[in-house]
């Protein structure tokens, strides 16, 4: 085996996990919103935005692998990283309340936005945003040094 596909075959693993971070994600946001209905607010419409290309923009890339995919998903993934992560300072209070972008519906702060019982949601996006942009980062990093 080269060097060559060696690479290759890791920057595969690395995009399909990232993938596979995407696709719970999604399917994650689906369940709470169709299945269990929870009114998602004006921050998690941002995210679902930024990550639900995600899961197809990385299966395209797959089949057949080409790592120019990630020159698409990453800038997508940091956008919505960045809007995790004004949510979850939102939902900590660390931002103050005249600055929530909510107006009717949901509300970016509410505190039933847990699973199960303690994890909040606004957490769990900036998680999977944080998984796909280190996976989708190594693979970048590793075809700059082929």
């Amino acid at each position: 085996m080269t060097s060559t596909t060696s690479v290759q075959d890791n920057s595969w693993l690395w995009v399909f996990l990232a993938w596979l971070v995407a696709l719970t994600a999604t399917l994650g946001a689906l369940f709470l919103g169709e299945v269990m209905g929870v009114l998602p607010c004006v921050m998690c419409w941002y995210q679902r935005i930024a990550m639900f290309p995600l899961v197809i923009i990385m299966a395209v890339g797959l089949m057949p692998f080409d790592d120019r995919c990630v020159r698409y998903a990453l800038p997508l993934a940091v956008a919505g990283w960045i809007v995790a992560l004004y949510h979850c300072l939102l939902y900590w209070g660390v931002i103050p309340k005249d600055l929530v972008p909510c107006g009717e519906g949901a509300s970016c702060t509410d505190v039933k936005a847990v699973l199960f019982g303690f994890v909040p949601v606004p957490l769990l996006s900036i998680a999977a945003f944080s998984l796909v942009v280190v996976f989708l980062s190594i693979v970048k990093k590793g075809s700059r040094n082929e």
